[in-house]
Protein backbone atom coordinates (compact mmCIF):
# COMPACT_ATOMS: atom_id res chain seq x y z
CA UNK A 1 0.00 0.00 0.00
CA UNK A 2 2.68 2.46 0.62
CA UNK A 3 4.27 1.79 -2.48
CA UNK A 4 1.55 2.30 -4.12
CA UNK A 5 0.87 5.77 -2.06
CA UNK A 6 4.31 6.82 -3.19
CA UNK A 7 3.76 5.68 -7.20
CA UNK A 8 0.96 8.02 -6.95
CA UNK A 9 2.22 11.08 -5.65
CA UNK A 10 5.60 10.38 -7.94
CA UNK A 11 2.82 11.13 -10.44
CA UNK A 12 1.38 14.02 -8.96
CA UNK A 13 3.93 15.71 -9.07
CA UNK A 14 5.33 14.80 -12.42
CA UNK A 15 2.72 16.76 -13.73
CA UNK A 16 2.10 14.31 -16.98
CA UNK A 17 -1.88 14.48 -17.27
CA UNK A 18 -2.96 15.77 -20.35
CA UNK A 19 -4.72 19.17 -20.52
CA UNK A 20 -8.77 17.19 -20.51
CA UNK A 21 -7.57 15.58 -16.96
CA UNK A 22 -6.38 16.16 -13.47
CA UNK A 23 -5.07 14.76 -10.69
CA UNK A 24 -5.06 16.22 -7.15
CA UNK A 25 -3.21 15.25 -3.77
CA UNK A 26 -5.06 16.39 -0.39
CA UNK A 27 -5.27 15.64 3.01
CA UNK A 28 -6.06 16.63 6.75
CA UNK A 29 -3.63 16.90 9.16
CA UNK A 30 -5.74 17.44 13.05
CA UNK A 31 -3.95 16.76 15.88
CA UNK A 32 -5.65 17.30 19.61
CA UNK A 33 -5.10 16.88 23.32
CA UNK A 34 -8.17 15.16 24.45
CA UNK A 35 -9.38 14.55 28.38
CA UNK A 36 -12.42 12.42 29.29
CA UNK A 37 -14.07 11.76 32.43
CA UNK A 38 -16.84 9.79 32.69
CA UNK A 39 -18.90 9.40 36.33
CA UNK A 40 -20.76 6.14 37.40
CA UNK A 41 -22.43 5.83 41.05
CA UNK A 42 -24.63 3.00 42.79
CA UNK A 43 -27.55 3.29 44.50
CA UNK A 44 -25.81 3.52 47.26
CA UNK A 45 -24.51 6.95 46.69
CA UNK A 46 -20.79 5.94 45.35
CA UNK A 47 -19.10 7.49 42.69
CA UNK A 48 -16.85 5.52 40.55
CA UNK A 49 -14.87 7.85 38.03
CA UNK A 50 -13.14 6.88 34.80
CA UNK A 51 -11.17 9.30 32.42
CA UNK A 52 -8.09 9.55 29.96
CA UNK A 53 -5.84 12.39 29.21
CA UNK A 54 -4.77 11.40 25.25
CA UNK A 55 -2.89 13.22 22.11
CA UNK A 56 -5.37 12.52 19.54
CA UNK A 57 -6.50 12.96 16.04
CA UNK A 58 -9.83 14.42 14.17
CA UNK A 59 -10.73 16.57 17.16
CA UNK A 60 -11.96 19.30 14.41
CA UNK A 61 -11.76 17.41 10.98
CA UNK A 62 -10.83 13.61 9.71
CA UNK A 63 -7.12 13.40 9.33
CA UNK A 64 -7.09 11.74 5.81
CA UNK A 65 -4.83 11.93 3.07
CA UNK A 66 -6.06 10.97 -0.71
CA UNK A 67 -6.21 11.13 -4.30
CA UNK A 68 -8.87 12.43 -6.87
CA UNK A 69 -8.64 12.79 -10.72
CA UNK A 70 -11.01 13.38 -13.59
CA UNK A 71 -10.97 12.66 -17.46
CA UNK A 72 -12.82 15.27 -19.68
CA UNK A 73 -14.60 12.52 -22.11
CA UNK A 74 -16.06 15.82 -23.85
CA UNK A 75 -19.78 16.26 -24.38
CA UNK A 76 -19.88 17.50 -20.93
CA UNK A 77 -18.88 13.52 -20.01
CA UNK A 78 -16.40 12.95 -17.49
CA UNK A 79 -15.12 9.86 -15.48
CA UNK A 80 -13.54 10.48 -12.12
CA UNK A 81 -12.09 8.27 -9.00
CA UNK A 82 -11.69 9.53 -5.71
CA UNK A 83 -9.31 7.38 -3.19
CA UNK A 84 -8.98 8.90 0.02
CA UNK A 85 -7.39 7.22 3.22
CA UNK A 86 -8.10 7.67 7.10
CA UNK A 87 -5.09 8.04 9.52
CA UNK A 88 -3.80 8.03 13.57
CA UNK A 89 -1.64 10.96 12.96
CA UNK A 90 -0.76 10.97 16.47
CA UNK A 91 1.12 7.48 15.85
CA UNK A 92 1.61 7.93 12.17
CA UNK A 93 -1.15 4.98 11.95
CA UNK A 94 -4.11 4.13 9.42
CA UNK A 95 -7.69 4.23 10.63
CA UNK A 96 -7.82 0.81 9.46
CA UNK A 97 -6.58 -1.94 11.66
CA UNK A 98 -3.63 0.39 12.22
CA UNK A 99 -2.77 -0.05 8.10
CA UNK A 100 -3.17 2.94 5.92
CA UNK A 101 -6.45 1.74 3.47
CA UNK A 102 -8.59 3.61 1.97
CA UNK A 103 -11.27 3.14 3.85
CA UNK A 104 -12.84 6.96 4.02
CA UNK A 105 -14.11 6.06 0.34
CA UNK A 106 -12.89 4.40 -2.68
CA UNK A 107 -14.91 5.47 -5.44
CA UNK A 108 -15.25 5.62 -9.39
CA UNK A 109 -17.64 7.42 -11.27
CA UNK A 110 -19.21 8.51 -14.57
CA UNK A 111 -21.13 11.92 -14.61
CA UNK A 112 -22.60 13.80 -17.11
CA UNK A 113 -26.11 16.43 -17.63
CA UNK A 114 -28.26 13.37 -16.23
CA UNK A 115 -26.03 13.18 -12.99
CA UNK A 116 -23.63 11.20 -11.73
CA UNK A 117 -23.21 7.22 -11.22
CA UNK A 118 -20.68 6.25 -8.51
CA UNK A 119 -19.63 2.40 -7.45
CA UNK A 120 -17.57 1.50 -4.40
CA UNK A 121 -17.05 2.46 -0.81
CA UNK A 122 -18.69 5.79 0.13
CA UNK A 123 -20.88 7.77 2.80
CA UNK A 124 -23.95 6.46 3.14
CA UNK A 125 -27.29 9.23 2.05
CA UNK A 126 -28.67 9.12 6.14
CA UNK A 127 -25.21 9.99 7.61
CA UNK A 128 -25.02 13.08 5.72
CA UNK A 129 -27.99 14.95 7.67
CA UNK A 130 -26.16 14.06 10.97
CA UNK A 131 -22.91 15.86 9.84
CA UNK A 132 -23.85 18.29 7.73
CA UNK A 133 -26.34 20.11 9.84
CA UNK A 134 -24.33 19.52 13.24
CA UNK A 135 -22.21 22.50 13.86
CA UNK A 136 -19.58 19.78 14.80
CA UNK A 137 -19.62 18.32 11.82
CA UNK A 138 -20.01 14.80 13.68
CA UNK A 139 -16.44 15.23 14.76
CA UNK A 140 -14.41 15.34 18.17
CA UNK A 141 -16.04 15.75 21.91
CA UNK A 142 -18.96 17.37 20.60
CA UNK A 143 -19.75 15.01 17.96
CA UNK A 144 -23.95 15.03 18.41
CA UNK A 145 -25.23 12.41 20.08
CA UNK A 146 -27.50 11.24 16.86
CA UNK A 147 -24.98 10.08 15.58
CA UNK A 148 -23.50 8.17 18.74
CA UNK A 149 -26.55 6.50 19.17
CA UNK A 150 -26.95 5.43 15.54
CA UNK A 151 -23.58 4.66 14.88
CA UNK A 152 -21.38 3.82 17.50
CA UNK A 153 -23.36 1.64 20.25
CA UNK A 154 -22.78 1.80 23.84
CA UNK A 155 -22.09 -1.31 25.85
CA UNK A 156 -25.42 -1.11 27.70
CA UNK A 157 -27.79 -0.61 24.58
CA UNK A 158 -26.11 -3.11 22.88
CA UNK A 159 -26.75 -5.99 26.25
CA UNK A 160 -30.16 -4.25 25.99
CA UNK A 161 -30.85 -5.23 22.06
CA UNK A 162 -30.10 -1.92 20.11
CA UNK A 163 -27.64 -2.60 17.59
CA UNK A 164 -25.37 -0.49 16.35
CA UNK A 165 -25.38 0.24 11.94
CA UNK A 166 -22.39 -0.85 10.39
CA UNK A 167 -23.16 1.44 7.44
CA UNK A 168 -24.55 4.21 9.69
CA UNK A 169 -21.18 6.22 8.00
CA UNK A 170 -19.81 4.66 4.95
CA UNK A 171 -21.19 1.47 2.89
CA UNK A 172 -18.77 -0.76 0.85
CA UNK A 173 -19.83 -2.36 -2.67
CA UNK A 174 -22.31 0.64 -3.19
CA UNK A 175 -23.71 1.44 -6.06
CA UNK A 176 -24.78 5.18 -6.36
CA UNK A 177 -26.86 7.83 -8.03
CA UNK A 178 -26.48 12.27 -7.92
CA UNK A 179 -28.82 13.96 -9.74
CA UNK A 180 -27.30 16.96 -11.35
CA UNK A 181 -26.39 20.48 -9.82
CA UNK A 182 -28.07 22.23 -12.55
CA UNK A 183 -31.28 21.92 -11.03
CA UNK A 184 -32.27 25.57 -9.08
CA UNK A 185 -30.64 24.10 -6.05
CA UNK A 186 -32.49 20.78 -5.67
CA UNK A 187 -30.14 17.90 -4.70
CA UNK A 188 -30.36 14.00 -3.95
CA UNK A 189 -28.93 10.87 -4.43
CA UNK A 190 -29.45 7.08 -4.16
CA UNK A 191 -27.32 4.08 -3.11
CA UNK A 192 -27.82 0.27 -2.83
CA UNK A 193 -24.99 -1.23 -1.16
CA UNK A 194 -24.54 -5.34 -1.72
CA UNK A 195 -24.17 -7.23 0.97
CA UNK A 196 -22.24 -10.18 -1.49
CA UNK A 197 -23.28 -13.04 0.77
CA UNK A 198 -23.23 -16.45 -0.89
CA UNK A 199 -26.10 -18.37 -1.74
CA UNK A 200 -27.14 -21.96 -1.86
CA UNK A 201 -29.21 -24.64 -4.23
CA UNK A 202 -30.84 -26.05 -1.74
CA UNK A 203 -31.08 -23.55 1.06
CA UNK A 204 -30.78 -26.76 3.19
CA UNK A 205 -27.10 -26.78 2.97
CA UNK A 206 -26.55 -23.05 3.92
CA UNK A 207 -24.09 -22.93 6.85
CA UNK A 208 -25.53 -22.23 10.28
CA UNK A 209 -24.00 -18.78 10.67
CA UNK A 210 -25.82 -15.83 11.83
CA UNK A 211 -25.45 -12.56 9.73
CA UNK A 212 -24.00 -14.14 7.02
CA UNK A 213 -26.99 -14.07 4.03
CA UNK A 214 -28.40 -10.91 4.38
CA UNK A 215 -26.29 -8.67 7.16
CA UNK A 216 -24.87 -5.62 5.43
CA UNK A 217 -27.68 -4.44 2.95
CA UNK A 218 -28.06 -1.31 2.42
CA UNK A 219 -30.79 1.27 0.34
CA UNK A 220 -31.19 4.71 1.13
CA UNK A 221 -31.70 8.18 -0.68
CA UNK A 222 -31.76 11.98 0.49
CA UNK A 223 -33.19 14.38 -1.48
CA UNK A 224 -32.85 18.44 -0.30
CA UNK A 225 -32.93 22.10 -1.57
CA UNK A 226 -30.13 24.53 -1.03
CA UNK A 227 -30.40 28.20 -2.22
CA UNK A 228 -28.64 31.42 -1.02
CA UNK A 229 -28.73 30.86 3.11
CA UNK A 230 -31.39 27.83 3.42
CA UNK A 231 -30.37 24.09 2.73
CA UNK A 232 -32.84 21.69 4.17
CA UNK A 233 -32.90 17.73 3.65
CA UNK A 234 -34.76 14.77 4.26
CA UNK A 235 -33.14 11.26 4.05
CA UNK A 236 -34.38 7.46 4.43
CA UNK A 237 -32.63 4.00 4.59
CA UNK A 238 -32.90 0.43 5.27
CA UNK A 239 -30.04 -1.41 6.27
CA UNK A 240 -29.47 -4.96 6.93
CA UNK A 241 -28.04 -5.49 10.42
CA UNK A 242 -28.56 -8.93 11.00
CA UNK A 243 -30.17 -12.54 10.20
CA UNK A 244 -30.62 -16.11 11.18
CA UNK A 245 -31.16 -17.97 8.06
CA UNK A 246 -32.78 -21.59 9.61
CA UNK A 247 -34.74 -18.68 12.18
CA UNK A 248 -36.13 -16.93 9.12
CA UNK A 249 -35.46 -13.81 10.69
CA UNK A 250 -34.11 -10.51 9.33
CA UNK A 251 -33.11 -7.46 11.72
CA UNK A 252 -33.46 -4.20 10.05
CA UNK A 253 -32.90 -0.73 11.02
CA UNK A 254 -35.02 1.74 9.54
CA UNK A 255 -33.50 5.05 9.84
CA UNK A 256 -35.10 8.67 8.84
CA UNK A 257 -33.62 12.48 9.37
CA UNK A 258 -34.73 15.75 8.46
CA UNK A 259 -32.53 18.64 8.94
CA UNK A 260 -32.09 22.24 8.08
CA UNK A 261 -29.95 25.48 8.07
CA UNK A 262 -29.93 28.91 7.84
CA UNK A 263 -27.21 31.68 8.04
CA UNK A 264 -28.67 34.82 8.89
CA UNK A 265 -24.89 36.32 8.15
CA UNK A 266 -24.12 37.61 12.02
CA UNK A 267 -25.45 33.87 13.46
CA UNK A 268 -25.75 30.83 11.34
CA UNK A 269 -28.90 27.74 12.95
CA UNK A 270 -29.14 24.33 12.68
CA UNK A 271 -31.54 21.82 13.27
CA UNK A 272 -32.22 17.86 12.80
CA UNK A 273 -34.21 15.25 14.04
CA UNK A 274 -33.35 11.80 13.40
CA UNK A 275 -36.12 8.78 14.04
CA UNK A 276 -34.02 5.16 13.81
CA UNK A 277 -36.21 1.48 14.92
CA UNK A 278 -34.97 -1.87 14.74
CA UNK A 279 -37.46 -4.51 13.00
CA UNK A 280 -36.90 -8.10 12.63
CA UNK A 281 -38.89 -9.92 9.58
CA UNK A 282 -40.34 -13.37 9.99
CA UNK A 283 -41.06 -16.03 6.92
CA UNK A 284 -42.76 -17.83 9.37
CA UNK A 285 -44.76 -17.30 12.27
CA UNK A 286 -43.50 -14.79 14.48
CA UNK A 287 -42.94 -14.68 18.44
CA UNK A 288 -46.03 -13.05 20.02
CA UNK A 289 -43.77 -10.47 21.23
CA UNK A 290 -42.93 -9.66 17.82
CA UNK A 291 -46.20 -9.44 16.76
CA UNK A 292 -47.16 -6.71 18.59
CA UNK A 293 -43.75 -4.55 18.17
CA UNK A 294 -42.65 -5.45 21.77
CA UNK A 295 -39.00 -6.12 20.88
CA UNK A 296 -38.24 -3.49 18.19
CA UNK A 297 -35.95 -1.10 20.07
CA UNK A 298 -35.54 2.47 18.66
CA UNK A 299 -34.15 5.75 19.17
CA UNK A 300 -34.87 9.19 18.26
CA UNK A 301 -32.60 12.34 18.89
CA UNK A 302 -32.99 15.97 17.90
CA UNK A 303 -30.25 18.63 17.85
CA UNK A 304 -30.47 22.53 17.66
CA UNK A 305 -27.18 24.59 17.44
CA UNK A 306 -25.68 27.57 15.60
CA UNK A 307 -22.16 28.84 15.03
CA UNK A 308 -20.94 32.78 15.14
CA UNK A 309 -18.24 33.88 13.17
CA UNK A 310 -16.20 36.50 15.03
CA UNK A 311 -13.38 38.15 13.38
CA UNK A 312 -10.96 35.19 11.79
CA UNK A 313 -12.93 32.99 13.72
CA UNK A 314 -16.31 31.07 14.96
CA UNK A 315 -18.21 30.08 17.40
CA UNK A 316 -19.80 26.65 17.60
CA UNK A 317 -22.53 25.94 20.25
CA UNK A 318 -25.01 22.97 20.56
CA UNK A 319 -27.94 21.07 22.27
CA UNK A 320 -28.27 17.12 21.64
CA UNK A 321 -30.48 14.72 23.04
CA UNK A 322 -31.32 11.04 22.39
CA UNK A 323 -34.80 9.00 23.72
CA UNK A 324 -34.41 4.90 23.43
CA UNK A 325 -37.87 3.09 23.02
CA UNK A 326 -38.62 -0.53 23.99
CA UNK A 327 -34.77 -1.06 25.12
CA UNK A 328 -35.25 -3.07 28.25
CA UNK A 329 -36.97 -6.04 28.84
CA UNK A 330 -39.13 -4.41 31.30
CA UNK A 331 -40.61 -2.30 28.46
CA UNK A 332 -40.97 -4.71 26.20
CA UNK A 333 -43.23 -6.91 28.65
CA UNK A 334 -44.88 -4.10 29.86
CA UNK A 335 -44.81 -0.93 27.92
CA UNK A 336 -44.66 2.39 29.94
CA UNK A 337 -43.85 0.55 33.02
CA UNK A 338 -40.19 2.00 33.54
CA UNK A 339 -38.67 5.21 31.95
CA UNK A 340 -36.84 4.92 28.90
CA UNK A 341 -33.00 5.50 28.63
CA UNK A 342 -32.06 9.21 27.73
CA UNK A 343 -29.20 11.65 27.01
CA UNK A 344 -28.70 14.91 26.49
CA UNK A 345 -25.26 16.44 25.26
CA UNK A 346 -24.23 20.43 25.80
CA UNK A 347 -21.21 21.41 23.54
CA UNK A 348 -19.07 24.56 22.92
CA UNK A 349 -16.20 25.21 20.63
CA UNK A 350 -14.02 28.21 19.21
CA UNK A 351 -12.30 27.75 16.32
CA UNK A 352 -9.33 30.64 15.15
CA UNK A 353 -8.46 30.16 11.90
CA UNK A 354 -4.77 31.18 11.12
CA UNK A 355 -4.89 31.21 7.28
CA UNK A 356 -7.38 29.27 4.87
CA UNK A 357 -5.66 25.98 5.26
CA UNK A 358 -4.94 26.16 9.23
CA UNK A 359 -6.71 26.50 12.33
CA UNK A 360 -6.38 26.48 16.21
CA UNK A 361 -9.35 24.89 17.90
CA UNK A 362 -10.88 24.14 21.21
CA UNK A 363 -14.27 22.13 21.82
CA UNK A 364 -16.12 21.42 25.74
CA UNK A 365 -18.72 19.16 26.69
CA UNK A 366 -20.96 17.40 28.62
CA UNK A 367 -23.76 14.04 28.29
CA UNK A 368 -26.17 13.89 31.36
CA UNK A 369 -27.51 10.37 30.95
CA UNK A 370 -30.69 9.20 32.90
CA UNK A 371 -32.63 5.92 33.07
CA UNK A 372 -29.53 3.69 32.16
CA UNK A 373 -28.42 5.52 29.16
CA UNK A 374 -24.49 5.05 29.06
CA UNK A 375 -23.36 7.74 26.11
CA UNK A 376 -20.06 9.15 26.33
CA UNK A 377 -17.97 11.93 24.86
CA UNK A 378 -15.63 9.51 24.29
CA UNK A 379 -12.62 7.85 26.52
CA UNK A 380 -12.78 4.87 28.47
CA UNK A 381 -16.67 3.13 29.25
CA UNK A 382 -18.77 3.68 32.54
CA UNK A 383 -17.67 1.52 35.37
CA UNK A 384 -19.55 -1.65 35.78
CA UNK A 385 -18.08 -3.85 38.12
CA UNK A 386 -20.84 -4.67 41.21
CA UNK A 387 -19.35 -2.61 44.42
CA UNK A 388 -20.63 -4.85 47.49
CA UNK A 389 -23.65 -5.72 45.53
CA UNK A 390 -24.35 -2.49 43.80
CA UNK A 391 -23.99 -1.90 39.91
CA UNK A 392 -23.02 1.51 39.22
CA UNK A 393 -25.50 3.26 36.95
CA UNK A 394 -23.91 5.83 34.33
CA UNK A 395 -24.48 9.43 35.07
CA UNK A 396 -22.25 11.96 33.14
CA UNK A 397 -19.27 12.39 30.86
CA UNK A 398 -17.27 15.45 30.35
CA UNK A 399 -14.58 15.58 27.89
CA UNK A 400 -12.69 18.75 26.02
CA UNK A 401 -10.42 18.97 22.20
CA UNK A 402 -7.54 21.59 22.29
CA UNK A 403 -5.72 21.28 19.08
CA UNK A 404 -4.52 22.31 15.34
CA UNK A 405 -5.89 21.12 11.84
CA UNK A 406 -3.76 21.88 8.82
CA UNK A 407 -5.10 21.10 5.14
CA UNK A 408 -3.02 20.56 2.04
Amino acid sequence: MNKALIALAVLVAANGASAQSSLTLFGVVDATISSYSNKAETPLGVTIKTGSTVQNSSGYTGSRVGFRGTEDLGGGAAASFWLEAGLLNDTGAGFSSGSLAFNRRSTVSLSGVLGEIRLGRDYTPTFWNDAVFDPFTSNGVGLNLIATASGFNTPGQAANGFRANANYLRASNSVGYFLPPTLGGFYGQVMYAFNEATKYDPGTLTPDVQNSQRSGRYVGGRFGYAKGPLDVAFAGARSTIGDQFFVGSTTSLDIWNVGASYDFGAVKLYGEYSNNKMKVDYSGIPPVTAAFGLTSPGANGALVGLTVPVGPGLIRAVYTQVKYSNVTASKQVAPGFAPDPKAEKYALGYVHNLSTRTALYATVARIDNKNGADLTVGGPSFYSKAINGSTPVPQSSTGYDIGIRHVF
